[in-house]
């Protein structure tokens, strides 16, 4: 046995020849490198929560490979407690003392105790590559043996097949300069399904998670050829396989896992470069590797769907393809759960092209990582962490304007505002943010004012004459930018010369005054176009208060200077058109209180008193078309109206009069009510320029006490008798004005010595909150409980009216006597 101490270089110690790692390939050794945070700056928050996070992963690494150690120890005690037949403690005494005779780690003399016991494959693979070195096949690595030893013990310990591979990879292929490894389970029909693999980007093993059968492939290859594959460069072959793109020039070895003569799978190892050829001890330890993975294959067959295909993740796969497409920073995370299959963290299944790290690591090492543990801040700040739990657990996207972003942005100080999004796809959720950068935001917020503003500015400089210019200036002067600026003594040449006194004013101000001013002036451009501008400026003095310098901007105000002229024309046109609505409203109320007074004297017809009013509008310019009439005819007969004509002002006024005086002379023929109505219908379509009114008509005889009635859409006539009020029946009649020719019926009702017969228009009782019926009743019971004189009565009617349209108001009332 060999007492050489372990070196971090590749097989064999310092041996270019026999490992993989040879031709000036760099080992890897799995805890001499500063580990996944090389390159961490620790002179940020950032930094120094990755250190303690890299710091905890190797205590934990360590604890890891003591607890291997122990185990391996602990075996090899038992095997001397077999063979002595002495106790425990006896047994590690003799261990102890074995160990320092042979001057070997206890450690190491466990594990040859074991090989000697154990007379398997591994033990075969041990005995061979140390006879080798001792013989002097190459300077020795005395540990090699130990790391197989740990490697199936890891590998035995291993839960899974994913385990298995990192354990693999750890203990015995790192040593060989190997940087990933994959394990793949062969189907029942020539496919092959990625049980476990460490070292690959989470990305590839999405994309690699099953080959259909007859792909050729890698790992087919090592498959289908008996002593496997040995590949110095995939360069070479051209054969797609997981981590291509990571290893473009690396080699590759691909061998077949199987035990008692049946194929399991294949154990496929990248190297980062070209391989060199290695020694046969080192291909005899793959193989002894290749056959550990059949065990852990056989023991932990990967979970299928369906017949053939394994249980895949599409949406991650998918969703990486989305991410690298875009053109903001994006992660593609996925759930991890813990023991009870409770949500405890999310893996970094990918990180597009686009991420920067805060703490400058490569994106292959934050890829595969726990978002907690590669950014714990993101635990606590604006409950990012928690917003992409809520996420996962409803499937409702999130979106976020200007929100805080500390944990995964590249920002010196370490803060930053972004756009966040974060929505569910499947099983996954993406990531997505877009800082925002407050100086450019504010740059560009400043040019759109400016813009918007149509202002320009200008520096010019004193001493050296230097004019400055920004790009909205001459836009106002009509330049192109490669013009010379306008010098600010030169402003006036440029002016209309009505303007020339002001603008001297101003220039004296700031020139010689050295006093910020301002003033309004129309620039004449080059291409005939006059703008009205503003201009506003101030002095920059140097300590001795010598003018240094002017700066200034310049506003176009045409767009102001035309609304304002714009503004006193519609001033002036809305004085005179307020002028002329004045007038007509006062043409048309005298006009209807000329022909309609609010009162009247009373009719002198024996047996009936007779009373109207008229309440006009409170508003003038709502003068309206609602009229009244009481006559006595000269058949006796006493004829009774009221009316209202759609709409208000001179033209309701004019069309009021006209129905009015036409309905007079019509009732002088003796024709009755309904006949009324139907010739005055003719009137109000024909000879007023179509206007609609309703109306109704009644004729009193005083000698038969009855009164024969028809309407024009209007309400009925409202019968007061013994304490009691009642609308009379309604009898048909459209309103006047709708159609060129109607009929309307009439009726006749006796009136007895103290009935009270109420005629009005709707704006006695109409209301915006309520509907004509409920006005009506409150009408209804206003007069039950009126004075017994009429003009009493009518005056209580107005004063309780609970109209609120503003309108005027008639009624006509008679009291039979």
């Amino acid at each position: 046995m060999s007492s050489s101490q372990e070196s971090p270089g590749p097989v064999g110690g310092a041996q270019q020849t026999t490992g993989p790692a040879a031709g000036g390939t760099p080992a890897v050794a799995p805890d001499a490198s500063p580990g996944r945070w090389a390159g961490v700056p620790t002179n940020s928050p950032v930094g120094r929560l990755a250190a303690t996070v890299e710091r905890l992963r190797r205590e934990v690494r360590a604890a890891q490979a003591e607890a291997e150690g122990r185990a391996l120890i602990e075996l090899a005690k038992g095997i001397l407690v077999e063979r002595l037949g002495c106790g425990p403690a006896e047994a590690a005494r003799q261990l102890t003392e074995l160990a320092e005779q042979a001057r070997m780690a206890p450690l190491e003399f466990a594990v040859d105790v074991i090989n000697q016991s154990a007379r398997d494959r591994m033990s075969e693979v041990a005995k061979s590559f140390l006879a080798t070195v001792e013989t002097g096949g190459g300077a020795g690595d005395g540990s090699a043996a130990v790391r197989l030893r740990a490697a199936e013990s890891g590998a035995l310990a291993a839960g899974d097949t994913q385990s298995v591979a990192q354990s693999l990879l750890q203990h015995a292929l790192q040593p060989l300069g190997a940087v990933a490894v994959a394990i793949w389970s062969a189907g029942p029909d020539g496919s092959l399904t990625l049980a476990g693999s460490a070292g690959f980007a989470a990305a590839e093993t999405a994309r690699w998670r099953y080959i259909p059968p007859e792909v050729a492939t890698v790992a087919r290859r090592g498959l289908t050829e008996p002593e496997g594959q040995w590949m110095t460069s995939l360069a070479a072959t051209g054969l797609p396989t997981i981590g291509r793109r990571m290893y473009p020039e690396g080699g590759r070895v691909a061998l077949p896992a199987g035990t008692a003569g049946r194929v399991l799978g294949v154990l496929e190892i990248a190297w980062p470069e070209p391989l060199a050829p290695v020694s046969p001890q080192v291909v005899r330890q793959v193989e002894a590797l290749a056959e550990l993975c059949a065990h852990t294959l056989h023991s932990y067959p990967p979970e299928t769907v369906g017949d053939s295909e394994p249980r895949l993740l599409p949406d991650a796969a998918e969703l990486i393809d989305l991410a690298d497409g875009l053109h903001d920073p994006a992660l593609v995370l996925v759930p991890h759960l813990d023991a009870s299959g409770q949500l405890a963290d999310f893996r970094i299944q990918h990180v597009n092209g686009r991420f920067l790290d805060p703490a400058g690591r490569p994106r292959a090492v934050v890829s595969g990582a726990l978002l907690l543990e590669a950014f714990p801040m993101a635990a606590g700040e604006s409950e990012l962490f928690q917003q992409i739990e809520r996420v996962y657990a409803t499937g409702e996207p999130f979106r976020a304007q200007r929100m805080s972003l500390t944990a995964l942005v590249d920002q010196v100080p370490l803060s930053a505002v972004a756009d966040i999004s974060i929505s569910r796809h499947g099983s996954c959720v993406l990531l997505i943010w877009r800082i925002e950068d407050e100086a450019a935001r504010l740059a560009s917020l400043l040019q759109h004012a400016q813009r918007l503003g149509r202002i320009g500015g200008f520096e010019e400089n004193a001493l050296t004459g230097e004019i400055t210019w920004n790009g909205q200036l001459f836009d106002l002067y009509g330049r192109s930018p490669s013009a010379t600026p306008v010098p600010l003594e030169e402003v006036p040449a440029h002016a209309h010369p009505d303007d020339s006194v002001a603008l001297g004013r101003f220039l004296r101000t700031v020139l010689h005054h050295r006093r910020p001013s301002s003033t309004a002036f129309r620039l004449q451009r080059r291409d005939g176009v006059t703008r009205h501008m503003r201009i506003v400026a101030e002095p920059v003095l140097d300590t001795d208060g010598r003018l240094v310098a002017v700066r200034g901007a310049y506003q176009d105000i045409s767009s102001q200077h035309w609304t304002e002229v714009a503004l006193a024309a519609t001033r002036d046109q809305l004085a005179h058109t307020e002028q002329q609505a004045s007038e007509r409203s006062r043409l048309a109320l005298q006009l209807q209180q000329a022909i309609m007074p609010p009162t009247r004297d009373p009719l002198a017809v024996k047996g009936l008193q007779v009373a109207v009013r008229y309440r006009p509008a409170e508003t003038e310019h709502l003068v309206g078309g609602d009229w009244y009439d009481a006559v006595v005819l000269p058949s006796g007969l006493v004829l009774l109206c009221v009316g209202d004509v759609a709409g208000h002002g001179i033209e309701a006024a004019t069309s009021m009069v006209v129905l009015r005086n036409a309905l007079r002379g019509l009732a002088v023929t003796g024709a009755g009510p309904g006949q009324l109505l139907s010739w005055l219908n003719i009137v109000a379509h024909h000879l007023t320029g179509a206007v609609t009114a309703t109306a109704v008509c009644a004729l009193y005889d005083p000698h038969r006490r009855t009164l024969r009635w028809a309407r024009a859409g209007h309400l009925p006539p409202v019968l007061v008798r013994s304490a009691q009020a009642s609308p009379l029946p309604l009898v048909k009649g459209i309103l006047l004005g709708a159609v060129p020719e109607a009929p309307y019926e009439e009726d006749e009702v006796a009136l007895s010595p103290g009935d009270t017969l109420l005629m009005f228009t709707d704006g006695l009782i109409e209301r915006r909150d309520r509907s004509m019926e409920d006005s009506l009743a409150h009408l209804l019971s206003t007069a039950r409980s009126a004075p017994a004189a009429l003009d009493h009565q009518l005056d209580r009617l107005l004063t309780y009216s609970r109209s609120d349209t503003d309108d005027d108001t008639c009624i006509v009332g008679i009291h039979v006597t």
